[in-house]
C-alpha cells in the first residue's frame, strides 16, 4: 500500500524564520508545500530559509514627505521598480504597491 505524502518531522512548519503563518491567500503553508515525491530525499536542513520581506518592511520607518504626493521607485536602478506616485491627501501612512515602503505627509512642514 502507498503511503500518504507527509511533512518529514525535521521540517519546521513556520513559513520563515521571522514569520509563523502565510501572508497571502494563494500561498501554501510550508507544511503542505514541502510534501510528495519531489521532497522525499530532500533534507530541510540544507534548504534556504530567507526572512519574510513582509516582516522586514514593517521595520522600515515611515518616510515623511513635504508635499501631497510621494514618488517611489524602490531605490532606483536595476534593483528598483517602476516609479509610482502615491497620493498622501488622506491621513495616515500609505504603502507603495510594489515594495511596501510607507509614506506619510509631514504635517509639521509649512
Amino acid at each position: 500500500p502507498a503511503r500518504e505524502p507527509h511533512t518529514p518531522p525535521q521540517v519546521s512548519t513556520a513559513q520563515s524564520p521571522n514569520r509563523e503563518t502565510t501572508w497571502s491567500k494563494s500561498q501554501a503553508p510550508r507544511s503542505e508545500a514541502m510534501v510528495g515525491p519531489r521532497f522525499e530525499q530532500t533534507s530541510e536542513l540544507f534548504q534556504p530559509r530567507p526572512l519574510a520581506a513582509i516582516e522586514l518592511i514593517k521595520e522600515e520607518p515611515i518616510r515623511l514627505v513635504e508635499g501631497r504626493v510621494a514618488a517611489c521607485d524602490g531605490g532606483g536602478g536595476a534593483l528598483g521598480h517602476p516609479r509610482i506616485f502615491i497620493n498622501l491627501d488622506k491621513e495616515g501612512p500609505h504603502s507603495c504597491t510594489y515594495c511596501g515602503i510607507r509614506y506619510e505627509k509631514d504635517h509639521h512642514h509649512h
